[in-house]
C-alpha cells in the first residue's frame, strides 16, 4: 500500500478508466483520465500545488507559511489552493462568481477559506469583475499573493511535466488523440504540448457559446470550461496560459448534449462527474465516430459531480431550464409554442425605436450583444416589456420617446418547455402578465394567461 507523508503527495498519478457503455459501437478505445481522484477533487490540484510552490520558491509567498493566497475561481482551483494553504500554513481568500454551484462555496468554506462573491456576468473592465476584485484584495492585504491561474506559467507547465507524461506512460505510447475542455487553458496547453511532441492529435471541447470555439460569448450552464465574454468587454481578455497553437481541432458542444452526457456517465459508467467532463466526453465520442480500431482516445475528466448535485443531477433544475421533460404531462410546450424568432430589444434602445420595430406583443429586453441566434441565454435577459404599455407611455408624454427601454423592463418568470403545466403555472405571480419560455435558452415570450388558462 502506498503511504504519503502529506495529502499533497497524492496529487497526480490519476488513473485512466476505459469507457465501455457510452462508447458502444465505436471502433477506438476511449479512456477517461480521472482527475477528480486528486485529493481536492479536480485537475486543478496540480496547478494549485505548482503555483504555490513556485511562489514560495521566488519569495512571493513565505516558504514557512503565514502568507495569504488570493484567487479568482469558479471553485476547483480555489479548493486545490485551500488544500495547499492548509498544509503550508497560509490563509486563503477566494473571489467567486455568484453563478457557480452552491456546493462549491460550501466546500471552499469547509477548508477554512474566506469566500467573497461577486456578480458573474460583469464586463472585464468592471472593478468588481472576479479577476479585478481578487487582484485588488491581494494588493490591499498584507502578505497577499494573487495566484492568477489565468496568466501564471506554472499552471500549464505542471501539466507538461506531469499530466502529459502520465498519459503517455499509462497507454504505453499508444494514445493517438487527446480531448480536453478549455477553461484557463492550462490543462490542454501543457498536456497537449507534451503529447503533441509525440504525434498525438489535440482536440478542444468547448461549450457552444464560448468564444474559444467561435461562439458569441453569451452565458452557458456548463461550469469550469469555456470562455464567457460580456458584450461591454473591450480588447483581448483570453488567459495568457492558453496556447491555441497546441489545439489541432475544436469541437463545440451545446449545453443540452453536455448535460445529458454528464448524466449518462453516472448512470451507465458509474462515473459521477461535472458538466465539463460531460462536454469533453460528448466531444470525444463525436471524434471517435471518425476513427478506427487502431486509435486510442484519452479524454480529461476534470472534476466530480458531487460539486453539482443541486444543478446537473437535480431533475427540477434541469426541467425548469428546459433541458429535460417532466415525468408526466401535459407539458408547457403543449400549451405554448416556440416563436419563429424571439422578439428582442437590446438595452439602450429608445422607446420610439422599440415601438417602430415591434407593433404588438411582449418583447424581451436583453444585454446588448450582436447575435444571429434567434434564441438568447437566460442570464442575458434583463426583463420584458409590453408594447401596449410602452405605447401608452409615449402617447401620454411624447418627450419620453428617447428613454432607454431597459428602464421599463420588468422581471418575468422563466418556465421550461418540458415542465408540467400545473407546476410551471404555480410559479407565476398573480400579477405577472408575461413569461419567458426556456428550452435551454430563451426561445419565446408569451402572455402569462396562456399558461394559466
Amino acid at each position: 500500500m502506498t503511504i504519503h507523508e502529506s495529502v499533497l503527495d497524492a496529487v497526480g498519478e490519476t488513473p485512466l478508466v476505459r469507457l465501455n457503455r457510452v462508447t458502444a459501437g465505436l471502433a477506438p478505445a476511449v479512456y477517461g483520465k480521472v482527475e477528480f481522484s486528486n485529493p481536492g477533487g479536480s485537475v486543478k490540484d496540480r496547478a494549485a500545488l505548482a503555483m504555490v510552490r513556485d511562489a514560495e520558491r521566488t519569495g512571493a509567498l513565505p516558504p514557512t507559511g503565514g502568507g495569504v493566497i488570493v484567487e479568482a475561481t469558479s471553485g476547483n482551483t480555489g479548493v486545490g489552493l485551500a488544500v495547499v494553504a492548509a498544509q503550508h500554513g497560509h490563509r486563503a481568500v477566494f473571489v467567486v462568481p455568484n453563478t457557480i454551484a452552491r456546493e462549491k462555496v460550501t466546500l471552499l468554506r469547509a477548508y477554512g477559506a474566506e469566500v467573497v462573491e461577486t456578480i458573474g456576468t460583469l464586463p472585464r473592465e468592471h472593478p468588481r469583475h472576479v479577476k479585478n476584485l481578487a487582484a485588488r484584495i491581494a494588493e490591499q492585504t498584507p502578505g497577499g499573493w494573487y495566484a492568477n491561474q489565468y496568466d501564471n506559467p506554472a499552471n500549464p507547465r505542471v501539466h507538461e511535466l506531469t499530466t502529459g507524461p502520465e498519459i503517455w506512460r499509462q497507454t504505453d505510447g499508444r494514445v493517438t488523440h487527446l480531448v480536453s475542455g478549455i477553461g484557463t487553458g492550462g490543462t490542454i496547453s501543457g498536456t497537449g504540448r507534451f503529447l503533441r511532441g509525440h504525434g498525438v492529435v489535440v482536440v478542444g471541447a468547448d461549450p457552444e457559446a464560448s468564444v474559444y470555439g467561435g461562439g458569441d460569448g453569451s452565458p452557458y450552464y456548463v461550469e469550469s470550461v469555456g470562455h464567457y465574454r460580456h458584450p461591454d468587454t473591450r480588447g483581448e481578455d483570453s488567459p495568457q496560459v492558453y496556447d491555441p497553437a497546441v489545439v489541432d481541432r475544436m469541437l463545440r458542444v451545446p449545453d443540452r448534449e453536455s448535460l445529458r452526457m454528464t448524466r449518462r456517465l453516472a448512470h451507465e459508467e458509474g462515473l459521477l462527474v461535472g458538466g465539463s467532463s460531460g462536454c469533453a466526453v460528448a466531444a470525444a465520442l463525436r471524434l471517435a465516430e471518425e476513427l478506427g480500431p487502431r486509435d486510442l482516445v484519452v479524454v480529461i475528466l476534470p472534476d466530480s459531480g458531487r460539486n453539482y448535485l443541486s444543478k446537473y443531477f437535480d431533475d427540477g433544475w434541469l426541467t425548469r431550464l428546459g433541458f429535460q421533460d417532466a415525468a408526466a404531462g401535459p407539458r408547457v410546450r403543449d400549451r405554448l409554442p416556440g416563436a419563429a424568432r424571439l422578439p428582442v430589444a437590446p438595452g439602450g434602445t429608445p422607446l420610439a425605436e422599440v415601438l417602430r420595430a415591434h407593433r404588438e406583443g411582449p418583447v424581451a429586453v436583453v444585454v446588448a450583444r450582436e447575435s444571429g441566434d434567434p434564441t438568447r441565454s437566460l442570464p442575458e435577459v434583463l426583463g420584458v416589456v409590453r408594447v401596449e404599455a410602452l405605447r401608452a407611455v409615449v402617447d401620454g408624454e411624447p418627450g419620453r420617446a428617447d428613454e432607454d427601454v431597459a428602464g421599463h423592463a420588468v422581471p418575468a418568470t422563466a418556465v421550461g418547455a418540458g415542465e408540467a403545466v400545473d407546476s410551471a403555472a404555480a410559479r407565476l405571480g398573480p400579477a405577472e402578465h408575461v413569461l419567458l419560455l426556456v428550452d435551454g435558452r430563451v426561445v419565446a415570450v408569451h402572455p402569462a394567461e396562456l399558461l394559466r388558462g
